[in-house]
């Protein structure tokens, strides 16, 4: 039995052929303008199922603090404004779709077979790699060390689904339009960037067209937010894997400061959550109508 925490009532979209259940759902447009907008949500899944909830020292209320929490709502429509969805259903805790592959603390197994392991990041020295080892308030979140085959089984049940379903969205977006924006979103504790409504990381100007960030950037300040780049988040494994300008893929991440719409120790909606949601869907909206035609190839 999935042990699923209370979210808040929506009619979701109808998702595509390429969703998994329980790992990753995908929503193309569904009218009959698509839009070369593709946002993805790597970190807001909260299907928590007992088998990977069995080795955890911590409680699913404490696990649940180191989710992306309802971004996935905040983002619901955006296939009405002819933009596609990509969301991840499992949660960052127990694999995080916005790291490396090779992001493996080796440390954390009792054996390393079959195991492929990146040369240490500063991400996995703070316990925060592809399988952490640390939740959000930096307590220990396992009882011992995993067996190797749990690293693989996670990987390949979780994280390979979803970065096939963002991989096949960005090539069919290429394919029609020549070019691709992916917008990464993201929230960020409120303490993390005071004074801050968005931040968002282009990776200093190399993972997207600097018309990208800027056109973006104005959308959310003409809705009165205060927007700042790349500091303290440049952006993390999606913008740099993904976002090749030259090759016509743009990809932005985008932090939204949980303290607009969340009660972060509860993990719970404000009350301001729906008036929030509606500005959000505005800018999508604008986002995907932006003329977007200066990105195509010559």
């Amino acid at each position: 039995m999935t042990v699923t925490p209370t979210i808040l009532p929506t009619t979701p979209a109808r998702a595509d052929a390429a969703s998994v259940p329980g790992v990753v759902r995908v929503v193309r447009p569904d009218d009959a303008a698509p839009r070369p907008l593709i946002l993805a949500s790597p970190h807001s899944g909260r299907d928590y199922r007992p088998e990977l909830c069995a080795a955890t020292r911590v409680p699913v209320e404490q696990l649940r603090r180191s989710e992306d929490a309802y971004v996935d709502q905040l983002i619901e429509g955006a296939a009405g404004s002819g933009a596609s969805l990509v969301c991840a259903l499992f949660p960052r805790v127990f694999i995080d779709a916005n790291r490396a592959r090779g992001e493996l603390d080796p440390a954390m197994f009792r054996d390393r077979a079959g195991l492929q392991v990146d040369p240490a990041s500063r991400r996995v020295a703070c316990g925060l790699g592809v399988i952490p080892r640390v939740g959000a308030d930096g307590q220990a979140l396992y009882r011992g060390r995993l067996q190797s085959q749990e690293a693989s089984s996670r990987l390949s049940t979780y994280y390979a689904p979803y970065h096939a379903a963002l991989a096949q969205l960005i090539a069919e977006t290429r394919e029609v339009f020549g070019f691709a924006v992916v917008m990464d979103m993201h929230s960020m504790p409120e303490h993390s960037a005071p004074g801050v409504d968005f931040v968002l990381g282009d990776r200093f100007g190399q993972s997207c067209d600097p018309r990208v960030t800027m056109a973006i950037e104005a959308g959310l300040r003409g809705q009165g937010y205060v927007a700042v780049r790349n500091t303290p988040y440049a952006g993390g494994y999606t913008t740099e894997h993904y976002g090749k300008p030259a090759t016509g893929v743009h990809v932005i991440q985008i932090e939204i400061n949980r303290g607009l719409y969340l009660h972060e120790p509860r993990v719970t909606p404000t009350a301001g959550f729906e008036m929030f949601r509606e500005k959000i869907q505005r800018f999508i909206y604008e986002t995907a109508h932006h003329d977007w035609a200066c990105l195509s190839p010559s």
